[in-house]
């Protein structure tokens, strides 16, 4: 960016200097200001504090230099811009005839940055849950939170976002959003809910003696659910022509080779931190038929 600065014409400081926004990102400004007549001596300061007097640099910052000076400008750069570099900035000329001055403000802008905003919240199903998001930048950005993996209902034009009694449909990915004049900074934040296990009702099988036979056992629980099968009261594990498999949600009981013994009543039972919930099953014989009875039908 490029600041250029007419000498006012009356020889003193114009009471409202002109005002230029700086965009932090553009990480340098020159400051041009136009000579003319015969100079005797020119001056750059800021704040009270000069800068440069013709050739000869009096401030210490190393990022600020020297452009050009001669009989048309006197221009100086201050690299990597930052925001102790806003205020005003004066540009002095002393003539054969008269002093004159000219200033600026500079307005140094700061693209909005999310800070302290964390990446991921495990709660129970039940719990109030508030969001912050709070951004740094200037101008002040605004702050707006939604939710972006549902239906996007749940939203909030402020910092703060508030889910009083959280869901589990609630569970999912919100945006914070930081937006000024310069630029936009989006940051997300995952909400897991956990909740006690709910199991699908157990559907009855029948099967012939010698068969395979499978129950399944469908358990809908964060986190995920371990589960337990019983025959009556007796737990029962792999082995003895059994199998339980166990994937995610599903359980499988699979008998390879179904006896006498394997008939009767079986319970599923589906347990994470937060509680549990059971399913019953009758595994029933069915009679395969015969010539016999196929003659008699």
């Amino acid at each position: 960016l490029t600041v250029d600065m007419p000498l006012n014409k009356e020889g003193n400081q114009s009471s409202n200097p002109a005002v230029f926004g700086v965009n932090i990102l553009q990480l340098e400004i020159h400051l041009q200001c136009a000579q003319g007549d015969v100079v005797t001596h020119t001056a750059w300061l800021n704040r009270s504090s000069i800068l440069y007097a013709g050739e000869d640099k009096w401030s210490v910052d190393p990022r600020v230099s020297l452009v050009t000076l001669n009989q048309e400008e006197f221009t100086i750069k201050i690299e990597n811009v930052d925001m102790t570099d806003e205020g005003q900035y004066v540009c002095a000329v002393q003539t054969s005839s008269r002093p004159r001055t000219t200033s600026v403000h500079i307005l140094v802008q700061v693209p909005p940055k999310i800070i302290n905003l964390p990446r991921d919240i495990v709660v129970n199903e039940g719990s109030n849950v508030t969001l912050m998001c709070q951004a740094s930048g200037k101008p002040e950005p605004s702050i707006s939170w939604k939710l972006i993996s549902s239906s996007g209902d749940l939203a909030s034009d402020d910092e703060y976002l508030e889910i009083p009694s959280i869901s589990r449909q609630r569970a999912g990915t919100y945006e914070c959003t930081a937006v000024n004049d310069i630029d936009t900074d989006v940051q997300n934040v995952d909400i897991t809910v956990n909740y006690a296990p709910t199991v699908s009702e157990g559907r009855d099988v029948g099967v012939t003696l010698g068969q395979i036979g499978v129950l399944e056992c469908e358990a809908d629980a964060v986190p995920e659910a371990d589960f337990e099968w019983y025959k009556d009261d007796r737990r029962i594990f792999n082995g003895f022509g059994m199998d339980i498999m166990n994937t995610g949600s599903l359980s499988k009981l699979t008998f390879f080779n179904v006896s006498d013994g394997d008939y009767g009543n079986y319970t599923c039972v589906a347990i994470n931190k937060l509680g549990s919930s059971n399913t019953s099953f009758l595994l029933y014989v069915v009679i395969e038929p015969t010539s016999s009875t196929l003659l008699q039908g």
